[in-house]
C-alpha cells in the first residue's frame, strides 16, 4: 500500500465511455483526489463500434429485471439525470425530458415503477401485439453531446485526460500516466486504478474478463423533429426491442438489435430495413405529415431522412456489472495498489453511470482511509 501521504490521492480511471467519465467526474467532484483519464478514444473521435457510448438509444426505459442491486442503480441515477434534463440545467442541451411509452407483448411482473407520471395505458389504446403499456415521463440522452459536457466538465475541474492504450494494467500502475503521455514513469505513484474499460476488459491484461463479450446493437438516427414522445415495445425473452427515441435535437433515434457475440462492425442493410420496418409499425408519425395525409408511409419514405446508421458492441458481461476493488501487487516492489472495477453495463451505462460512479468512491474510500 502507498508508503507517501499527500493531501490528494491520485487516481486514474481507465476508459472515456460515459461509465469512464461519470466515474472520473464523480471522484474529481468529489475532493481530495487528483483523477487522471487514460483512454485510447475520446468523445470527439470518429464512432467506432468498439466504443459503444455514441451509439447508444440512450434513454431510461422501465426497469423489468428482478436484481435489486441493478433496481438500485438505476433508480439513483434516474434521480440526477432527472436533474440535468430539467430546464436551466448546465446540460439541458444535451438531455431532454420527454413522455414515454412503453409496450409490452407478454406479462411482465415488475415492481411499482419510480419513474415520474407512471400510468397504465387502457387496453383499447394498445399498439398492435402488445398485451400491457405503461406511460410515464422520463428523460433521452443525446450521446456525442452528453459524453462531450460530462469530458469538459471534467477537465474544467482540474482533470487531466491522456490518449493511450493499455495493455495491461501494471502499466499504470508502475508507471502512472506519464508513461503514455511523455515516454517515461509518473514521479508520482498511482494510488488507485478504476478500470472502466467496457468491452477492453475482455483482453485488457491484469483483467482478462472471459465473461465479457459484445452484443451487438444497430441503430438508426432519423431527422424527424416532429416526433417528441417515445415508445418502445419489447418481451421477456431479452431479444430485439423496438424503439423510437427523440433527441433534443430533432433526430430520432431507432433500434434496435441484439446480437450476442457478432463482431460485423458495420450497418447490415437488412437490418437497417427490418429496423425501419418495425420503428415504422410501431410510429407511424416516423412519415411527414403532408405524405400520411395522401396515403400510408412506407420506409422509403423514411430512407431520404436518415442521417446515419450504424452499429456499437454493448459491453454485455455474464454475471452482470463488476463492481468490486482488490489489491494487486506492484510489480518489482512490496507495495499493493486499489484496484476498482466497473464494467459489464450491457445496454445500461447510462442508466447505472451516476450510481455506479458513487459505488467506486465508497470502495475508494473505504480501502484508502484504511491505507
Amino acid at each position: 500500500m502507498s508508503k507517501y501521504q499527500r493531501e490528494e490521492r491520485s487516481v486514474v480511471v481507465l476508459g472515456a465511455g460515459v461509465t469512464g467519465l461519470t466515474t472520473a467526474l464523480a471522484i474529481q467532484e468529489k475532493g481530495g483526489y487528483e483523477v487522471s483519464v487514460i483512454a485510447e478514444t475520446l468523445p470527439s473521435d470518429p464512432k467506432r463500434p468498439e466504443y459503444t457510448s455514441p451509439w447508444a438509444g440512450a434513454h431510461q426505459a422501465l426497469h423489468t429485471g428482478q436484481d435489486e442491486r441493478d433496481r438500485r442503480l438505476e433508480q439513483d441515477t434516474f434521480s440526477i439525470m432527472w436533474e440535468l434534463a430539467g430546464q436551466g440545467s448546465p446540460a439541458e442541451h444535451c438531455l431532454r425530458r420527454i413522455t414515454e411509452r412503453e409496450y409490452f407483448r407478454d406479462e411482465l411482473d415488475f415492481q411499482t415503477h419510480w419513474m415520474p407520471d407512471f400510468r397504465q395505458i387502457p387496453s383499447d389504446s394498445l399498439v398492435s401485439n402488445a398485451q400491457r403499456g405503461y406511460a410515464y415521463s422520463t428523460y433521452t440522452v443525446d450521446p456525442p453531446l452528453y459524453l462531450n459536457y460530462l469530458l469538459s466538465r471534467f477537465l474544467a475541474r482540474g482533470g487531466t485526460v491522456v490518449r493511450g492504450k493499455v495493455q495491461h494494467v501494471s502499466q499504470v500502475l508502475e508507471g502512472g500516466i506519464d508513461v503514455f503521455n511523455r515516454g517515461r514513469a509518473s514521479t508520482t505513484p498511482v494510488d488507485a486504478l478504476i478500470v472502466c474499460a467496457g468491452l477492453g476488459a475482455r483482453t485488457l491484461g491484469g483483467v482478462e474478463d472471459e465473461a465479457v463479450y459484445p452484443n451487438r446493437g444497430q441503430v438508426i438516427l432519423l431527422k424527424a423533429p416532429w416526433i417528441t414522445e417515445a415508445c418502445r415495445i419489447s418481451d421477456s425473452t431479452g431479444g430485439d426491442q423496438t424503439y423510437v427515441i427523440p433527441r433534443q435535437n430533432g433526430v430520432v433515434s431507432m433500434g434496435s438489435t441484439k446480437s450476442p457475440n457478432d463482431w460485423f462492425p458495420i450497418a447490415r442493410p437488412e437490418t437497417t430495413d427490418d429496423i425501419l420496418q418495425r420503428c415504422l409499425a410501431l410510429c407511424p408519425e416516423l412519415v411527414p405529415l403532408q405524405i400520411r395525409a395522401e396515403r400510408s408511409g412506407t420506409i422509403e419514405d423514411l430512407r431520404p431522412l436518415i442521417v446515419e446508421a450504424g452499429c456499437g458492441f454493448r459491453p454485455a458481461r455474464q454475471g452482470g456489472i463488476r463492481l468490486k476493488s482488490e489489491w494487486v501487487q506492484s510489480r518489482g516492489t512490496d507495495d499493493k495498489k486499489l484496484v476498482v472495477y466497473n464494467y459489464g453495463h450491457a445496454g445500461k451505462g447510462y442508466v447505472t453511470s451516476w450510481a455506479c460512479a458513487a459505488a467506486v468512491i465508497d470502495m475508494l474510500e473505504a480501502a484508502l482511509m484504511k491505507d
